[in-house]
C-alpha cells in the first residue's frame, strides 16, 4: 500500500530504535511530499519482559512505509520485517544480495524462536489460568516477506522513484552488510542522507575492509565502540589458540563459545581452519551447533566477492577454509543434547553471541559449575544480557532459566572478534568523506555514555553539530 500522507512543510527525520541503546535499528525519513523510507527495521534483544512491548510499539503505522532500506542481516536491524508484513507493510526491502540469501535463513529462525518460545510461555501461563499470547510473528510471515525483498549489488545507483535513490558501499561488519547512501531530490534540490549501518574492522578475518564513503549533508552515524580501541587482529589466532590449550589440554574441560551463528562464527572457523592445516590446533573434536550456522556457511561460500584476499588465496590450497576434519556441524537437536554427555575436551561453538538463547545458554547451564570448563566471549555483548552478567568481577551466582548456579567455570574475552570497528576505526572510516560538509551527524546504536565520549571525539575531528537522539525524536533536515 503506497502512503497518502499530506505533504509536510520540511523533510523529517524520526528515531524509533537503536536510540541511546545498541538494538531495534529503525529511523524514519519523510519526505516534504509525504513519501516514508524506514531505515533498518530491528528488533530489540536482552531487555527481558520489556523486549516484547517495545517490539510491538513501532511508533509508525507499517501500511504508510513505502521502501525499507536495509542495512544488514542482523536480527536487531532486520528482525522486525515479519512483524510489520503482518500489520500491512508491502513497500520494497531494499539491500545487497547477500543480505537477502542471510534474511531468509535468519528472519525464518527468528521466526521459529517466537512460536517455540511463545508456546513455553503460553504452558506457564495456562496453569496460571491466564489467556494465550501471540508470537511476534510466524514463520510463514518470515517466508512472504521476502517476496518484497530487492536485491541491489554494491556500488550501483537503485532508484526508488525519480527523486529517491540509494547506493550501497560496503562496511565489512558481515557478509553483506552496507552503508546505504540515500539521495533525496526536493524542489531540484539534492539531500545526501548516509546510514553507516555497522561499521567493521579496518582489518577482519575473513571480510573485506570497508569502503570509502561518498560525500553527504547528513550523516547516521552507528558508535557502539565510541570509547574503545581493539587489539591487533594479527595476535587473534594466537590468543585464541592460548585458551584452547588451557581450557581443553591443561584443565581438560570443554571450551564454551557463545557466537553470532552469521559473522563471528565463520570468524573463528576460518581461524581454527587455519590453526589445524599449520598443525598447531590440539588433537580435540570442534562442534558447531547451530543449524542456522550450517546453512550461513553455504551462503559465504556463494558470495566469495565479499570474502578478503586471505580467504581466497586460502581457498586456492583448501577449496573449505570453513571445513576440517575435527570440525562437526549439528544440526539436529538430539545431536546437541548428546553433547551433554560428551565428557572428553572440546570447543563447542553456539548461538546467541550473547548467551541469551539458543542451544548455547543449555550448554553454559550444563557446565557452569563445572571449573575446568571456560567461557570465551568473543562481541559485544549488552548491559543486561547473561553473557554482560558472567563478566562482572568476583560473580559467585548466576540464574540461569530461573533457577541459581554457582558460578565455577572461568570466563576468557578476546574483543577483537568483534564485527564493530573500535572508535578510531570508525573514524576513519566515515572520514573518507569530506567532514566539513557534514551539517548534522546524528549518533546511533550505542550506549549514552559511550556516545557522549564518542561526540567528543568527533567534534574534535571537526563534525560540527553531533546529535544524540533519544527514542521518538524527530529533526526537520533542510
Amino acid at each position: 500500500m503506497q502512503n497518502s500522507l499530506l505533504k509536510i512543510q520540511n523533510m523529517q527525520i524520526q528515531f524509533l530504535g537503536a536510540a541511546r541503546e545498541v538494538t531495534g535499528s529503525k529511523h524514519l525519513i519523510t519526505t516534504s511530499k509525504g513519501k516514508r523510507i524506514l531505515l533498518d527495521c530491528g528488533m530489540y534483544q536482552g531487555k527481558g519482559l520489556e523486549t516484547d512491548a517495545m517490539n510491538r510499539d513501532l511508533g509508525f503505522d507499517p501500511r504508510t512505509i513505502d521502501y525499507l532500506v536495509l542495512t544488514h542481516a542482523h536480527i536487531d536491524h532486520s528482525g522486525l520485517i515479519p512483524y510489520i508484513y503482518n500489520h500491512g507493510f508491502r513497500g520494497s526491502v531494499i539491500c545487497t544480495s547477500a543480505t537477502r540469501d542471510l534474511c531468509a535463513l535468519m528472519l525464518k529462525d527468528s521466526a521459529h524462536i517466537q512460536e517455540k518460545d511463545t508456546e513455553m510461555f503460553n504452558k506457564k501461563r495456562s496453569f496460571r489460568h491466564e489467556p494465550p499470547v501471540k508470537p511476534l510473528y510466524r514463520i510463514s510471515d518470515a517466508e512472504d516477506c521476502m517476496n518484497l525483498f530487492i536485491s541491489v549489488a554494491y556500488g550501483r545507483r537503485f532508484y526508488m522513484n525519480d527523486e529517491i535513490s540509494v547506493k550501497f558501499t560496503n562496511t565489512g561488519h558481515m557478509l553483506g552488510s552496507a552503508a546505504a547512501h540515500i539521495r533525496i531530490i526536493e524542489n531540484g534540490k539534492p539531500t545526501n542522507i548516509t546510514f553507516t549501518g555497522d561499521l567493521g574492522r579496518l582489518q577482519n578475518p575473513i571480510l573485506q575492509s570497508p569502503e570509502p564513503f561518498p560525500p553527504c549533508d547528513y550523516l547516521i552515524a552507528e558508535s557502539t565502540y565510541g570509547n574503545r580501541l581493539h587489539g591487533e587482529m594479527k595476535e587473534v589466532s594466537n590468543r585464541l589458540l592460548e585458551i584452547i590449550r588451557h581450557t581443553c589440554v591443561e584443565n581438560k574441560g570443554p571450551l564454551i563459545i557463545p557466537s553470532f551463528a552469521i559473522g563471528r562464527t565463520q570468524d573463528i572457523v576460518y581461524a581454527l581452519n587455519n590453526l589445524f592445516n599449520e598443525g598447531r590446533l590440539p588433537k580435540i573434536q570442534i562442534f558447531v551447533d547451530s543449524p542456522l550456522a550450517v546453512n550461513a556457511c553455504d551462503i559465504f561460500r556463494l558470495h566469495t566477492d565479499g570474502l578478503n584476499n586471505d580467504v581466497r588465496n586460502t581457498m586456492l590450497t583448501d577449496p573449505d577454509p570453513f571445513g576440517f576434519n575435527s570440525l562437526h556441524y549439528i544440526k539436529e537437536v538430539e545431536d546437541s543434547k548428546r553433547l551433554n554427555s560428551y565428557n572428553k575436551p572440546c570447543v563447542i561453538i553456539s548461538p546467541s553471541g550473547m548467551l541469551e538463547a539458543g542451544r548455547v545458554k543449555h550448554h553454559f547451564r550444563n557446565h557452569v559449575e563445572d571449573p575446568r570448563c571456560s567461557v570465551l566471549i568473543v562481541g559485544y555483548c549488552s548491559p543486561n544480557t547473561l553473557g554482560a552478567r558472567i563478566q562482572r568481577p568476583g560473580l559467585k551466582e548466576v540464574s540461569i532459566f530461573g533457577k541459581m548456579y554457582e558460578m565455577r567455570a572461568g570466563v576468557d574475552k578476546i574483543e577483537a572478534y568483534s564485527g564493530h570497528g573500535d572508535y578510531q576505526e570508525m573514524i576513519n572510516t566515515i572520514t573518507t568523506a569530506p567532514v566539513d560538509l557534514v551539517k548534522k551527524l546524528f549518533l546511533v546504536h550505542g550506549e549514552y555514555d559511550v556516545q557522549c565520549d564518542y561526540r567528543n571525539a568527533l567534534q574534535n575531528v571537526g563534525y560540527k553539530e553531533v546529535e544524540i537522539p533519544c527514542r521518538g525524536d524527530r529533526y526537520e533536515l533542510e
